[in-house]
């Protein structure tokens, strides 16, 4: 049991380092983001919002009565960067790379908290 808290806790750590990254780049602004913000079709000025939203997510995860919430909150925010790069006809690692983050991000979550795992589990008779 123990091992598997401990993978759940690695699986989210890995989500959340990325999203503290990405956030950290988008209230910087530096210029890989300035490109991928006028490719993708959005202002520059959306890049600081996204970015508080993103470490706000992160700071919701990081307290335990809280992680729920900010597992759905990081989930849409997938939903909506899936919907971004569909939207400009990108290839398919930059769709499916939110959704595995979601993948991620769920499965560790799962692994090191029993009452989520309990929800997420279907009952059988």
């Amino acid at each position: 049991m123990r091992t598997q808290v401990r993978t759940g806790q690695v699986l989210s750590a890995v989500v959340l380092l990325f999203m503290t990254f990405d956030g950290v780049i988008h209230l910087l602004k530096i210029a890989p983001v300035v490109d991928a913000f006028r490719q993708l079709g959005y202002p520059v000025t959306a890049a600081v919002p996204l970015g508080v939203v993103e470490l706000a997510c992160v700071a919701l995860y990081l307290v335990p009565a809280t992680r729920v919430i900010a597992a759905v909150l990081l989930t849409a925010y997938f939903g909506g960067a899936v919907s971004t790069q569909v939207r400009v006809g990108a290839d398919w690692f930059p769709v499916i790379f939110p959704v595995l983050l979601g993948m991620l991000l769920w499965s560790g979550l799962s692994f090191s908290d029993g009452r989520v795992r309990r929800a997420l589990t279907p009952v059988t008779a």
